[in-house]
């Protein structure tokens, strides 16, 4: 294959491998000690496949033997494939909490495409944060890339039953609390929920995150549910990696397929698919990166109308597994489309409009992907409230809320930080019913630091053993897509800033009203001023480190939590070196 020949420009890797000069001579013959054959710097595009992979992020685990998939349809397609890792930010163990890494594994998946001689870029994810980070820091390269998730594990097995990861975790343990579980059963419930390689099989973050980004026309169609063990799934790496050398030949990059509508038909597949509240602080963090605007109030205009038909955990009944039998995210789509609910023209990464690709799809089963006549919930979405302790926003999930506490009064039982909680909750004397509204504070950007999902709180051992399964509760923080209940999340600012958030004390009356979108602390603007004029803030000054970094840069939620500095595009331009 010629340069000249096939490609009609220069291509990028070109100011590294190409010419006589010394420091093209450097380059490749450092690179021929792997044992690479001259003419693989002949002038065909170098594809770099940026993988996430590693042991201590089970979803991703998996990802090398994906790699080597992408690899053979590279060569097969005329590209030259170079593997290389990133941060991973691991869902199940990173701590404090692995949105605190999301920015800077962001800010690793930049720079290593920028400074490296690639064309064209695979991304490999599938644990909640790595899809976010990978998309992120290609849009601010803005050079041909598409992405492939590693899909979800199979479904969770325990007496005869199908468990759901995550979602199990949080049913079982409140079982445990109130006497209906025991320890022992817990434990044997435990060796079937993660039975195979994959990310949660839920519809938590991960298979979120995979739908969105196919929504978003960054994947190949039908990327996001096939089971991480699939045949199927090494086939879509493989034609990825083929895919990938044809956008660079055509130079279709992430600036060309993330516009606003692409934005828009992903807020709305959210709400079809009853996706994680964790999809609206990723998107508008990637939205930052490449100049769209776009707000809480673009997910609530948008998601408002949109029924729930995904009818799976949390929300509903079934696992990814049935998602991708029925037809999986295509047959979404397209009923997304037939509600007249989606830009039809949107661009997708295999160069063919978002509607061509699925105008013809079927679904296979119609008690998984349910008729929009007959949706688990007919307002979906994400509910986006305001309100005087909520002034930049806050959000909520009604398809996985209870529709008894949507409007709903009650006093405010509050918590400083995620220590009060742990130490308080269990108390037999602590002063709470179940008409009480759980408050949490300091769990926000700032203040965990990293905005850790624990906004779904627990409820006491007193209110479980009456048979109370949901209570009103509000936090700064996030909370796990594979999670439920009538949790107000993302309250912006957050209490660490000096948020509202920060005045509320025991006994306050809270108001919550979904419908109306408003949410009230009933506290008078006079005693609030008093109350702030007392108010310190609880972050500790000096902090070294990303840490430190991370406290002082990072944006509040309502704009996506990324780092200040990070927003925006730099394009793929570097300094030559000066040997």
């Amino acid at each position: 294959m010629k340069n000249k020949a096939v490609w009609p420009r220069k291509l990028r890797s070109s100011e590294w491998f190409g010419g006589t000069g010394k420091n093209a001579i450097m380059h490749r013959s450092w690179m021929k000690n792997q044992g690479i054959p001259a003419d693989n710097f002949d002038g065909r595009p170098i594809i770099g496949i940026c993988n996430t992979w590693s042991e201590l992020t089970p979803c991703n685990a998996h990802l090398r033997d994906l790699a080597e998939r992408v690899k053979r349809g590279v060569y097969e397609a005329g590209g030259f494939p170079v593997e290389f890792p990133v941060f991973s930010t691991g869902e199940s163990s990173l701590r404090p909490t692995a949105m605190m890494f999301r920015n800077l594994a962001a800010m690793d998946v930049e720079e290593a495409i920028r400074g490296n001689p690639v064309d064209g870029v695979v991304l490999l994810g599938g644990c909640d944060k790595t899809t976010p980070s990978l998309l992120m820091g290609a849009a601010s390269v803005d050079i041909p890339v598409i992405l492939v998730s590693g899909g979800p594990m199979l479904n969770g097995k325990w007496r005869g039953k199908d468990v759901g990861s995550g979602t199990a975790i949080w049913k079982f343990s409140e079982m445990v609390k109130s006497g209906e579980m025991s320890l022992d059963e817990f434990m044997d419930a435990e060796q079937g929920m993660a039975r195979s390689a994959g990310s949660c099989m839920t519809m938590g973050t991960a298979s979120t995150m995979a739908s969105m980004a196919e929504a978003l026309g960054m994947t190949l169609p039908g990327n996001a549910a096939i089971p991480a063990v699939d045949a199927r799934r090494r086939i879509i790496s493989q034609l990825s990696g083929r895919r990938i050398v044809e956008m660079v030949k055509e130079d279709i990059k992430p600036s060309d397929i993330l516009t606003k509508d692409a934005f828009e038909n992903a807020i709305r597949v959210n709400g079809a698919v009853g996706g994680s509240t964790n999809a609206v602080i990723h998107l508008l963090a990637l939205a930052g990166r490449v100049g769209i605007p776009l707000t809480l109030d673009d997910w609530d205009r948008l998601g408002r109308d949109v029924p729930t038909i995904v009818n799976l955990q949390p929300s509903g009944k079934y696992l990814m597994e049935e998602f991708y039998y029925a037809g999986g995210l295509p047959v979404v789509i397209k009923a997304v489309g037939d509600m007249g609910l989606l830009h039809k023209d949107a661009m997708t990464v295999n160069g063919d409009t978002i509607w061509n690709n699925v105008k013809d799809v079927q679904n296979y089963n119609d008690d998984v992907i349910l008729s929009p006549d007959k949706p688990l919930t007919e307002h979906g979405g994400i509910a986006v409230l305001r309100g005087n302790l909520a002034p930049k926003g806050a959000v909520l999930k009604p398809s996985a809320a209870s529709p008894h506490l949507m409007q709903h009064t009650g006093r405010a039982v509050v918590f400083e930080n995620i220590e009060d909680y742990h130490s308080r909750i269990n108390d037999e004397n602590l002063d709470i019913d179940e008409d009480c509204i759980m408050v949490l504070k300091n769990c926000g950007p700032k203040g965990y630091p990293g905005m850790a999902e624990v906004g779904n709180m627990g409820l006491p051992p007193k209110i479980l053993r009456k048979g109370i399964t949901d209570m009103v509760r509000i936090s700064d923080a996030r909370m796990s897509g594979t999670a439920y209940g009538t949790v107000v999340l993302h309250v912006a600012p957050e209490a660490a800033e000096g948020g509202p958030l920060a005045l509320v004390e025991n006994g306050d009356m809270i108001s919550l009203d979904v419908p109306a979108r408003n949410l009230t602390l009933n506290v008078s603007d006079e005693e609030l001023k008093r109350r702030k004029a007392r108010w310190k803030s609880p972050i500790e000054k000096g902090n070294g480190g990303y840490a430190g970094l991370y406290i002082e840069t990072v944006m509040q939620a309502d704009t996506g939590a990324d780092l200040d500095f990070l927003v925006g595009k730099r394009g793929s331009i570097v300094k030559r070196e000066s040997h």
